[in-house]
């Protein structure tokens, strides 16, 4: 009863919000590029979690980017993944995202001005294409994001990985970066309309660079990966285990 209450309350607020910041957004991106504007990204989506009634933090250690181009692995339960990943990666980063989610009013012009690239997951020769301009950008040294799951949970445990992610990262030589987000399944998961008001957690996991995972294979490489988030997933939110 308290959740739909909130809930009923919060939705108002969160549209205002995202519709403002969707139109700012818009307006600026007329004039600037998705890097150069991409500080104020992180703060249009601090402000999509405060609005949604989440308290957002980040823990772990943010990798110099400098150091870069970086991969970005994150476990994927809620619409609020996006947000939390913007929010705590500390410079620009492009990514792939289910193609259907480009159509979506006010999201898909997002998504696409942004520089989010659209993958078609169930054709496999279009999700290879977009996964290799995915690499292209890599390799002109743009960091990534890929939430290997594919699809939201259902249940609060991560799904299975699936091999594309990992591809790239052999493809590439980049460095891997897990990220566990926590937290996101409970504020608002796929099953459910309503928002649960609690705290955002975004933690970085243990860098894992080229010569850590150049003699393993694919497979080898996804569950080395999946085994990090989950690690950081049970110590800091035992309804993953």
């Amino acid at each position: 009863m308290i959740k739909t209450v909130a809930s009923i309350i919060i939705w108002p607020i969160w549209a205002t919000v995202f519709l403002l910041g969707a139109l700012l957004y818009n307006i600026l991106m007329i004039i600037f590029t998705s890097k150069k504007i991409h500080p104020i990204a992180r703060v249009l989506c601090y402000l999509f979690m405060i609005s949604g009634a989440q308290w957002f933090q980040i823990r772990g250690n943010r990798p110099n980017k400098d150091n870069g181009p970086y991969l970005y692995l994150i476990n994927h339960g809620s619409l609020f993944d996006t947000f939390m990943s913007i929010s705590a990666i500390p410079h620009f980063v492009t990514g792939v995202g289910s193609a259907e989610q480009f159509s979506w009013p006010i999201w898909g012009g997002l998504a696409t001005r942004y520089g989010l690239i659209p993958l078609e997951r169930t054709k496999i020769n279009s999700a290879v294409g977009s996964l290799t301009k995915l690499e292209g950008a890599i390799k002109k040294g743009i960091s990534a994001i890929i939430a290997p799951e594919g699809t939201r949970t259902l249940t609060g445990k991560m799904n299975e990985f699936k091999k594309g992610a990992f591809h790239v990262a052999k493809n590439t030589g980049v460095t891997i970066i897990p990220i566990a987000l926590v937290g996101a399944y409970e504020a608002k998961n796929k099953n459910d309309w309503r928002i649960m008001p609690g705290k955002l957690t975004a933690v970085f996991g243990n860098p894992i660079p080229e010569d850590d995972y150049k003699n393993i294979d694919i497979d080898t490489l996804k569950e080395k990966v999946k085994s990090e988030i989950q690690n950081i997933l049970d110590e800091w939110n035992p309804i993953t285990q």
